[in-house]
């Protein structure tokens, strides 16, 4: 065999012998050789077979070299960009973490690097059937139809905006990490933002969502992602959800207009009704001040009235009682005047033979009318 050697058996302690076989140098630890150590021996190898190879001898071997440092540098180096870290797993286990940049690396399957992107937003759709296989029996339907508080359907395609901001936690501590760098695909960030869209949207009703609340909704998601895959502890960042398309199934889309038209219609006949109620109980709050101010008016004016009659009859009752005769005689002539004012009279004479002859020198005295046509 290429690894047997004299003097012992491969791995006995205290041998000569192992699988890298005697070691040139004198060190017979049964380690292997230092790297730089076998370069050297190759170069000074390459030196001794150059000059005494006939024929184009050194030229093969010169390729041969070459292929073999290809080889080394391919196996045992790695390049990591400037936007990935490069995390370093030995026989499955987490070892270090690589700068971006050419680094150094046991072969595999001693060693695996694994390259997320860590300054690169990841973009994924849900509820979008733009990313639909045509000869899957998946439609998309299935994650973008949800329930609302009110107990209407709704169909919503949102994209959420994404980046990995702990690489280790993002490969260790989620099922489909490694497999993202794959596939790109990212099934536990699908599942989550389908879940909290779902509970955000269960818990509002449908016509903020159609037109007044897409920025709260879109937060509130946001929110509600991180705070469940921080308990995950998946080392993924949401920066921003965005809602595409907010609207009622194509099925029901027609009693859906027409339940927004009865609402529009609710609508303008309540604002006409407040219109109206602010045009009508002013003027009626007006009319009724006026008449209270008239009722008040009318009530000072009669008991003004009221109190000077009373003044007036308790001075005639003075009057009355410093001389009675004449006070009784002046308040039948007063009386007489006011009854007889304006009537025509004709005075008889009880006391005299007849009539007394009385002449209308009043109406003699009004002027003559001409007659009609002189």
């Amino acid at each position: 065999m290429p690894w047997s050697t004299q003097g012992g058996g491969g791995g006995r302690k205290g041998g000569n012998g192992g699988p890298w076989g005697n070691n040139p140098d004198g060190n017979e630890s049964g380690h292997p050789p230092d790297f730089e150590d076998m370069l050297k021996r190759g170069q000074e190898r390459f030196r001794d077979v150059l000059p005494a190879s006939p024929g184009g001898g050194g030229m093969i071997a010169l390729i041969g070299l070459i292929a073999l440092a290809a080889a080394a540098f391919y196996l045992f180096t790695v390049r990591i960009n400037p936007d990935e870290l490069g995390i370093v797993t030995r026989f499955g286990k987490y070892d270090r973490t690589l700068s971006p940049g050419l680094n150094f690396r046991l072969p595999p399957p001693i060693e695996e690097v694994f390259a997320p992107k860590v300054t690169v937003v990841n973009q994924l759709e849900v509820g979008s059937k733009r990313n639909v296989d045509p000869r899957a029996s998946y439609t998309g339907r299935e994650e973008s139809l949800m329930l609302t508080g009110d107990e209407n359907i709704v169909d919503v395609d949102f994209t959420v905006f994404w980046l990995i901001k702990n690489p280790l936690d993002f490969l260790f501590n989620i099922q489909d990490g490694r497999e993202f760098l794959d596939t790109g695909r990212a099934q536990t960030v699908h599942d989550v933002a389908e879940s909290a869209m779902r509970e955000v949207v269960g818990k509002s009703e449908l016509h903020p969502l159609l037109a007044l609340d897409r920025v709260k909704t879109e937060e509130a998601v946001r929110t509600l992602m991180q705070h469940t895959l921080d308990g995950y502890k998946s080392g993924i960042e949401v920066t921003q959800v965005q809602l595409q398309t907010v609207d009622t199934p194509n099925e029901v889309i027609n009693a859906f207009r027409d339940v927004q038209a009865a609402k529009i219609d609710y609508e303008r006949a309540q604002n006409e009704a407040k219109s109206y109620a602010n045009k009508v109980i002013p003027e009626a709050r007006g009319d009724a001040e006026r008449i209270r101010q008239e009722a008040q008016a009318y009530r000072e004016k009669a008991e003004a009235e009221a109190i000077g009659q009373a003044d007036r009859f308790s001075k005639v009752y003075e009057a009355y009682k410093l001389s009675p005769e004449i006070t009784r005689k002046r308040i039948y002539l007063d009386t007489m005047a006011r009854v007889f004012a304006n009537m025509n009279k004709i005075i008889i004479d009880q006391k005299g033979q007849g009539v007394v002859p009385y002449l209308p020198l009043g109406e003699l005295a009004k002027p003559v009318q001409p007659a009609a046509g002189q």
